[in-house]
């Protein structure tokens, strides 16, 4: 697995894109701090993962109670 920072990873993004589909795992790093993976897409897919933002629809059911109207004025009333 390779690791390379975020401006060598923009230089190298081909070679990147190359290696992910290869099959090899790429991790950026920011100031040394891990922040995303390059990985192969069958990966992605083996791995459960998938749907972008799509995958939390429906997550906050409940969150707003049942009067949402109600909930939103109230919060928008503090604004104000």
């Amino acid at each position: 697995m390779l690791e390379i920072g975020a401006e060598a990873a923009r230089k190298r993004l081909p070679e990147l894109l190359d290696r992910a589909h290869a099959g090899e795992t790429s991790i950026i790093k920011k100031r040394g701090v891990p922040y995303a993976a390059l990985v192969p897409l069958d990966k992605r897919i083996e791995d459960g993962v998938s749907g972008g933002l799509l995958s939390f629809v429906g997550t906050g059911a409940g969150l707003w109670g049942t009067d949402i109207p109600q909930v939103v004025k109230r919060y928008r009333d503090e604004w104000e």
